[in-house]
């Protein structure tokens, strides 16, 4: 899991438990993060693992004997965590989860004072702390404290409720089927929704660590449950969390799942209409379908890297007011800019509520688009040199290279070749107008990758 001089990955720190993320290394960190803040208040919390109070406690004793404050927020959505950073003034946060990840694994996430997880060069700079030992203990008499933080997620759902229009919703009495994770998504919306005027079933609501309903990664194969449920009960909306509950994915009334690109661009549409030329912010692997919305209804598109810090440290650079990416993060910045899977909920109910629509309507009236996907092998040590190389040979079609090779045709279909940064091998997405254009894409690039190896 840990590199030679590098603990954070795309979204933290994540190792499995007791092995590469032990109590002694976690406290360590805790220590570094605490030097790094140089006194302060943090706030610390965490998600459902059954690791995460050990863990928690271990990182709060690093940053107290740093001499930070800490202020404990207990078990908590990420989103809400990021959102008390803000409202109590903290100098920051951070986070004991993994997100999507098994239940062996935990990780750390440190957020800054705007409640945005740090830039890489921030994190680089705890590194540089941690791997060469510049951590610096408080003298006994100047060690921090720890105080609990009640009502946060009381005032998270009175903050997202002021973004929609609650006597809208309200008066359409709409049935939700939520799907926790066995997670913290159980400890906010629903809460919310039924502020909201909405009846709620909720499945795998049970706080449980080791996850036993579905794995808390809320793709269409992990969600047959929610499906199933929200056509048993006649629902309006089902909606699914990962194991912090800053992505949602959702299901309309027919049970059907719909990746994060369909509601992002129902929210983007919405937005743009009252928000014309204001920039939307979203990763080169979101569909062209964002791009479609953002054209149509005169919204300024800005591609970034693959990675939610990337769009949250974009947003706010450019002072944008909206983001998203494919996987089901919605970043509403007048609420605050991070992925929020209870906000995006909020969101998505504010429009079905202001056009009358169902979801299974609104996303109807969406272009159409078909997805094809395909991989191909390649050693760690071949990858710059072979994405160098196709890059050469497609220069003629003005390809986008901020993170892997995007190539848009005529036609609105699309391409994105991209080396997985887990995995030996580069990742293919195609989409088009047909599934036969979408494969013929990906067959044609697949050769073409192949030859840039063989080279």
């Amino acid at each position: 899991m840990f590199t030679s001089r590098r603990l954070f990955g795309t979204n933290g720190i994540r190792g499995i438990v007791n092995r590469e993320l032990t109590c002694e290394k976690t406290a360590k960190i805790g220590c570094a993060i605490g030097t790094y803040f140089k006194k302060g208040s943090l706030i610390v919390g965490y998600d459902a693992r059954t690791s995460g109070p050990m863990l928690t406690d271990a990182v709060t004793s690093g940053l107290i004997a740093a001499g930070c404050n800490v202020l404990h927020a207990g078990m908590a959505p990420t989103p809400t965590l990021q959102y008390a950073v803000k409202k109590h003034q903290a100098d920051g946060a951070v986070i004991v989860t993994a997100s999507h990840n098994p239940p062996e694994y935990n990780g750390i996430k440190v957020v800054w004072n705007d409640g945005i997880e740090l830039s890489r060069e921030q994190e680089i700079e705890i590194e540089n702390i941690f791997f060469d030992e510049k951590t610096r203990y408080a003298d006994w008499d100047k060690i921090g404290s720890v105080r609990s933080l009640p009502s946060i997620i009381d005032e998270y759902v009175d903050a997202i409720k002021q973004h929609v229009d609650t006597a809208k919703i309200a008066v359409k009495h709409y049935h939700v089927v939520v799907d926790a994770a066995n997670s913290v998504g159980s400890l906010a919306t629903p809460r919310l929704l039924r502020e909201l005027g909405c009846k709620v079933t909720t499945i795998n609501a049970n706080i449980d660590g080791t996850f036993p309903g579905r794995l808390p990664e809320p793709r269409p194969e992990n969600l047959v449950e929610l499906s199933s449920v929200v056509r048993a009960v006649k629902a309006d909306l089902g909606v699914a969390f990962d194991g912090d509950a800053d992505r949602s994915v959702f299901a309309d009334e027919t049970g059907e799942i719909h990746w994060g690109d369909k509601t992002f661009a129902l929210v983007a549409k919405d937005f743009l209409q009252t928000h014309k030329g204001e920039k939307i912010v979203t990763p080169i692997s979101s569909s062209t379908l964002i791009k479609d919305v953002a054209d149509a209804f005169h919204g300024e598109l800005v591609w970034t890297r693959v990675g939610s810090v990337t769009v949250s440290q974009t947003m706010k650079k450019l002072k944008a007011k909206l983001g998203g990416e494919e996987n089901g993060g919605i970043f509403y910045g007048a609420h605050q800019p991070v992925r929020d899977g209870a906000m995006a909920t909020a969101l998505i109910l504010n429009l079905m509520a202001k056009t009358g629509k169902k979801l299974s309507t609104l996303l109807s009236e969406l272009p159409k688009y078909y997805i094809e996907k395909g991989k191909v092998p390649c050693p760690e040590s071949l990858k710059e040199k072979a994405l160098k190389r196709l890059a050469e040979d497609v220069k003629h079609l003005n390809p986008n290279t901020i993170d892997g090779i995007k190539l848009w045709f005529t036609d609105k279909s699309a391409i994105l070749i991209r080396p997985s940064g887990t995995e030996p091998v580069f990742r293919l997405y195609a989409e088009a107008k047909t599934s036969k254009k979408a494969a013929k894409l990906v067959n044609e690039y697949t050769s073409k990758l192949k030859k840039c190896l063989t080279i």
